[in-house]
């Protein structure tokens, strides 16, 4: 159970005059001034009619202001970080399936969001930086001046209250709207931090989006919750990192794969900057970190590496793997790191031995009760007062988990099902192979073919036939793609996660 049980609670830790916030512009925001820009922002919104469990779509760049936006709205009300790139259909669908009361955005903004809540008739608020004071202190304005303020449930948030919303990918099905409580959250908040044994002096930068659960919970609410200090960049750079890592000085990063492939790339340009830099280790979560580039990450930043499993229904974190001298198994997501983790039957719902290959379960404090409005999801996902993760693992006997796919990438050729991770890993052992992923592709008599798109190292060549030979050494035959695409870049989502399903129509070979 955690010993903090509200946003607001875990706000208390740090000194006054501890940072808490810092940015590439402005002075830096205390935990004094954080806990009362916090005050100030509830009493605005309750002002505003806006209390307890009221929903708040916040639409911001990434930055100090989204950071501040999200804790201090979050301590009255709930949040709905949404992502600033939407198209206004999109913003047309969230906004009304989640029932929000008002919509944040920067002063001035034209984002598609405005027309989207006008159109829906919810209250506009306009966030107003205030230039004078420290990184991330801002004023909410309603754009509807005359608006009447209808009765609120003000006040502070309580440990059952839904601090945050958001929806699930969504690649093979409509979205699903999770909500996460303060309870869940500050879980989830205190098993990172222990994980990762993070202390007052230690510093986060965020390169991670806020709009998603990976960079608002390991990055923001786990620093928050020790006293120590976040400095939010604007958002991923791989040109603009090392001098990041000059100025904020950070102890350790979270990132997804892609990231910290892209940071190899511009590394030996950089190697002074490396050389001076004071991180302690490096997290990698939201998708599968090849052990190819944790082992290059390693010998590059000389720190150590930790890979994370998460999802947004366990309001991120899960397993991890251990700091030294605790255990690390690359290849491995870790041992349990704050819930139960299990392996559970696909088809008769029982916990399986170890060894054994089935579908990772988990269930504690920091998972979600339940999706909203969607009684035939939640009597799918739960069995037995355990979440179905949806992915298919395997634990040894240290009680570390290896992930051997997601149950709906599995690629079924004709019968034989063959894991596109594995695949993955073999082909990233090429020494011209850059970047890859497995997908499956539609064939006539099989049902699926085995495929793989494939970025290539800077100066290096390699052609279909070699990549073919090279898995076919190391693979079963039916297992070797039997399509090689080399491509500039490959598709990515909003969060920078490499996109598997689908992946065969987007390229055109569906």
């Amino acid at each position: 159970m955690s010993s903090k049980s509200t946003i607001h609670e875990l706000l208390q830790v740090g000194d006054d005059d501890a940072i808490a916030i810092s940015g590439l512009e402005s002075s830096a925001l205390t935990y004094g001034g954080l806990r009362k820009h916090v005050s100030e922002t509830v009493a605005a919104l309750n002002d505003l009619g806006i209390g307890r469990n009221d929903r708040v779509a916040i639409v911001l760049n990434n930055g100090p202001e989204m950071a501040t936006a999200f804790v201090s709205i979050a301590c009255c009300a709930t949040t709905a970080p949404l992502n600033p790139a939407y198209t206004q259909d999109e913003f047309d669908f969230y906004l009304a399936d989640l029932g929000a009361k008002a919509l944040v955005v920067e002063y001035g903004s034209d984002s598609p969001a405005v027309e989207a809540a006008r159109a829906a008739k919810i209250r506009i608020l306009d966030l107003r930086i205030d230039a004078a004071g420290p990184v991330g202190t801002f004023s909410l304005k309603s754009r509807d001046a005359g608006a009447e303020c209808q009765s609120v449930n003000g006040g502070l948030a309580g440990p059952d209250d839904v601090a945050l919303v958001l929806y699930t990918s969504g690649t093979t099905s409509r979205p699903k709207i999770v909500p996460l409580s303060h309870s869940n959250v500050c879980a989830s908040a205190e098993n990172i931090q222990a994980t990762l044994r993070l202390e007052s002096g230690d510093v986060c930068l965020n390169v991670m989006p806020l709009f998603h659960i990976h960079g608002l919970m390991a990055a923001v609410l786990a620093t928050l919750v020790k006293g120590a200090s976040v400095f939010a960049a604007p958002g991923f750079d791989a040109l603009q990192f090392f001098s990041l890592l000059d100025q904020a000085k950070p102890t350790w990063y979270s990132a997804v794969p892609t990231m910290h492939q892209a940071l190899l790339t511009r590394a030996k340009r950089n190697q002074e900057v490396i050389d001076r830099a004071r991180l302690r280790f490096i997290r990698s979560s939201s998708s599968s970190l090849p052990p190819q580039v944790l082992a290059e990450l390693e010998k590059t930043f000389g720190v150590p590496v930790v890979e994370a499993y998460a999802m947004t229904e366990a309001s991120h974190q899960m397993t991890c793997n251990q700091l030294p001298p605790g255990l690390r198994k690359p290849g491995t997501v870790g041992c349990a790191a704050g819930p139960e983790v299990a392996i559970m039957d696909e088809t008769e719902a029982e916990l399986l031995e170890t060894g054994e290959t089935g579908e990772v379960v988990i269930r504690g404090d920091n998972v979600t009760t339940g999706y909203e409005n969607n009684p035939a999801a939640n009597a799918e996902c739960f069995v037995n007062g355990w979440f179905r993760t949806g992915d298919q693992g395997v634990m040894d006997e240290d009680g570390y988990l290896t992930i051997t796919g997601r149950l709906k990438e599995i690629i079924n050729r004709g019968g034989e099902k063959i894991s596109p991770r594995e695949v993955d890993e073999v082909l990233m052992d090429h020494a011209a192979v850059q970047q890859c992923v497995t997908f499956a592709m539609p064939h006539k008599s099989l049902g699926e073919e085995v495929a793989a798109a494939i970025v290539l190292r800077e100066g290096e060549h390699a052609d279909e036939k070699e990549i073919r030979t090279f898995a076919g050494e190391r693979l079963a035959t039916f297992k070797v793609p039997r399509k090689i695409i080399f491509l500039d870049e490959i598709p990515k989502g909003a969060t920078g996660k490499l996109q598997r399903i689908g992946l065969a129509e987007k390229l055109g070979v569906a």
